[in-house]
């Protein structure tokens, strides 16, 4: 069992950067590819970025290639997800989310068996 807490949001304007953390308890965090996502309201969970297990291997959606930056750092049990020149339509609810392929760089929800509570991003114009 893995349990995962997300920190790291909030508010900010148009164009500002956000970092989120994804702390992970019960196991440790090598053993997994981790991956971001957001859901907006109104709107299904959409992926984000995921990471393997090493780090090395990395996968965006296309809407945030460039802007966001995942990684991760397998001592300290913890993902993030560095956000810059973030927009309006950035704006949803991050979830961190593990997935025990830890080559796996899936872009579909029912690949993750954990998920964290989330964490609300709001970008205003």
């Amino acid at each position: 069992q893995v349990q995962l807490v997300e920190s790291g949001g909030g508010l900010v304007q148009a164009g500002g950067s956000l970092r989120l953390s994804c702390a992970a308890s019960g196991r440790t965090l090598s053993n997994y590819a981790m991956g971001w996502f957001r859901q907006a309201p109104g709107k299904e969970r959409e992926f984000v970025a995921a990471i393997g297990w090493s780090g090395v291997m990395t996968y965006y959606a296309d809407s945030v290639k460039g802007r966001f930056t995942i990684s991760r750092d397998n001592a300290k049990n913890t993902v993030y997800l560095q956000m810059n020149s973030l927009k309006p339509e950035d704006t949803a609810v991050y979830y961190c989310a593990a997935d025990s392929n830890p080559y796996g760089l899936d872009r579909l929800p029912r690949e993750y068996e954990y998920w964290g509570q989330g964490t609300q991003v709001t970008v205003a114009s």
